[in-house]
């Protein structure tokens, strides 16, 4: 028995040898290709096949993403502006496809941006052709900058312009015998409404109806310089009309229109490529391809070591620390706290595409950026579509403040909601009821309601945080908290109404925040930057290299799916702010009414919410 309890353990000993020897290689070869250099790119056309949405930061990738996990690729802006910046001068880059039957859009500001990198490469001499099945108003507004729009003879442009419908749920929550207990300051702050409302203010329609409208006029103004021929009005007031004049054929309709150059399939549109490009791809491919992600690999510098730090703060403000796509406040100072200290940065730019969050990750970004420039560090803020109440509370330390006009700002304001149960449990047949040693003992009490004390503590907080935010505007606008107050008071203001009302100092970009920020650092010529940001860690870049970029799921692109796909974003993001709002009392700058600044997707949280809901009503 003792021999074979011997070549047993033996035995048991050569197999964990086996399995370890086997993750060794697993991990090393793993390691190998995350480190190795990416493949030669060869020359042909660069296809940016964008098949979902372009946001500053994109979000962390998970397991569940390894998994076959239904969601939005994600490119960073930052990086496509970069690649075809270096394409309009690389020889191997003969032309530029838009690839455009799954785009999922982005945020105006963004857009734009890409935009006028696309232009930038028509200047130089090559061409680009953007191609696609259902254009909607951000498809045709990036499409717009190609010197050729090809239109699927299936497809057609369907422009709506800005506006909608959002979601009131104060009659779902008497339903539920749920009690939303508000507080906010603003006679603007309209994000609480859903909540004790079941329609919109006149207030809040009087401030998103001049919004709607100044973003319209700056989309209309934008598309027509890109293409004057164009007849955009019609499309926009009467689109039944140009169909009907076109015999009921949508892609005839826009072809007459002047909004695309050709109509035709998908075939003809790759066989114009192969002769932009110089023929046939490779294994049976119909043209000289240079994919996205390796042509970013190849040409894009993705760890710069000049002395201009930029920082991103993208997506929700919120405590503590955060992975990229949503603003952790204690990520983000840490952040600029060591780049300030320790990798020699002489200039700050920081990049705001946030509709705000917490008041507490707001005043933490605000008082890292404000250590900075007492280092005598120059502070620069570039707002990309959205830098809104908490978003702007983050910008107040800049010595200077860059919008675009399709910026959406302002917003100045603060609320908090504080949900309490006392009609479920009376639905429920169930009581409540105690002893209090002092008027706030059991406070805020969720079961029977916070009382009369606790409610006016909550509300006397919310104004306090109001009177801050009024004073930190003031001071570094340089105007009165009263003068502040009359622009404020939670109304949201289109970036070129804002820099009319003082809110921001100029228009421009990234490059345009880069240069200033030298200017006012003195550095000369230097425009050399480093971003502050976590470096990706093995986890992460395992996954990225193991998750699959390429939706292999089967999508509608036809010009009505492409609308239809706006609703099903907007019930994820209605699942993830009632999430959000409901789930406690904290104080927030935050713009709820706002854009998304990316694409909003249904987790584990929201299907558990959707069927107690549900349940419920069963």
């Amino acid at each position: 028995m003792k021999f074979v309890s011997a070549i047993w353990k033996l035995l048991v000993g050569v197999k964990d040898a086996l399995v370890l020897l086997l993750l060794i290689i697993f991990f090393g070869a793993m390691y190998g290709a995350l480190s190795a250099r990416p493949a030669a790119v060869k020359e042909g056309v660069l296809n940016l096949n964008l098949n979902g949405s372009v946001v500053e930061q994109p979000s962390r990738r998970e397991w569940a993403d390894v998994a076959g996990s239904a969601r939005t690729q994600e490119y960073r802006l930052r990086d496509l502006v970069a690649a075809l910046d270096k394409a309009k001068d690389d020889s191997r880059v003969k032309a530029v496809a838009l690839d455009l039957d799954g785009f999922n859009g982005g945020g105006a500001t963004a857009i734009g941006d890409l935009a006028d990198a696309v232009r930038r490469v028509r200047s130089a001499g090559k061409p680009v052709v953007a191609y696609g099945t259902g254009f909607t108003d951000d498809s045709y507004a990036l499409a717009s900058a190609a010197s050729e729009i090809w239109l699927n003879p299936l497809g057609g442009v369907l422009l709506s312009g800005p506006g909608g419908s959002n979601l009131y749920y104060k009659g779902l929550l008497d339903k539920l015998g749920v009690t939303a207990n508000v507080y906010r300051v603003g006679a603007y702050k309209s994000a609480v409404e859903p909540y004790i409302r079941n329609d919109m203010s006149p207030e809040a329609r009087q401030n998103y109806t001049a919004l709607d409208q100044a973003r319209l006029e700056t989309w209309k103004q934008e598309v027509k310089q890109a293409r004057p021929k164009a007849n955009i009005d019609l499309f926009l007031t009467n689109m039944n009309g140009a169909v009907a004049a076109a015999g009921g054929d949508l892609a005839r309709a826009a072809l007459q229109a002047g909004l695309v150059d050709r109509v035709g399939d998908r075939r003809a549109f790759e066989a114009r490529l192969a002769a932009l490009g110089g023929g046939p791809g490779d294994r049976g491919a119909a043209f000289k391809q240079v994919k996205l992600a390796s042509y970013v690999n190849d040409v894009v510098d993705r760890k710069p070591t000049g002395p201009i730090g930029v920082v991103t703060i993208a997506g929700m403000i919120v405590d503590g620390k955060a992975s990229g796509g949503t603003a952790g406040g204690d990520t983000i100072a840490m952040q600029i706290e060591d780049g300030i200290r320790n990798k020699g940065v002489k200039a700050l730019v920081v990049r705001v595409d946030s509709p705000g969050g917490s008041v507490l990750a707001s005043e933490r970004i605000r008082q890292a950026l404000l250590e900075a420039k007492a280092r005598k560090i120059p502070v620069v803020v570039s707002m990309g579509s959205v830098a809104a109440s908490g978003g702007y509370w983050v910008s107040t330390p800049a010595d200077y403040i860059y919008a675009e006009p399709s910026t959406i700002t302002g917003s100045i304001g603060v609320f908090g909601v504080l949900p309490s149960f006392q009609g479920t449990l009376q639905k429920l047949g169930v009581g409540a009821d105690g002893v209090k040693t002092t008027p706030l003992s059991g406070e805020p009490d969720l079961l029977k309601g916070p009382s009369p004390e606790a409610s006016q503590l909550i509300q006397s907080g919310v104004e306090s945080m109001y009177g801050r935010f009024l004073g930190i505007v003031a001071a570094s606008r340089h105007k009165t908290p009263q003068q502040v107050d009359q622009i404020a008071q939670g109304r949201v203001w289109d970036g070129g109404t804002a820099h009319q009302l003082g809110l921001v100092d100029g228009f421009g970009g990234m490059s345009d925040a880069i240069a200033k920020a030298a200017q006012l650092a003195k550095l000369g010529d230097e425009r050399g930057i480093r971003y502050l940001e976590p470096q990706r860690s093995f986890r992460d870049q395992l996954i990225e290299a193991i998750a699959s970029n390429d939706n292999d799921t089967a999508v509608p692109t036809d010009a009505f799916s492409m609308m239809a796909r706006q609703p099903q974003q907007q019930l994820a993001s209605v699942l993830g702010e009632v999430r959000s709002i409901m789930s406690g009392p904290s104080i927030q700058a935050r713009c709820l009414e706002c854009p998304a600044v990316a694409p909003a997707r249904i987790d584990q949280r929201d299907l558990t919410l959707l069927g107690l809901l549900r349940n419920l009503f069963a």
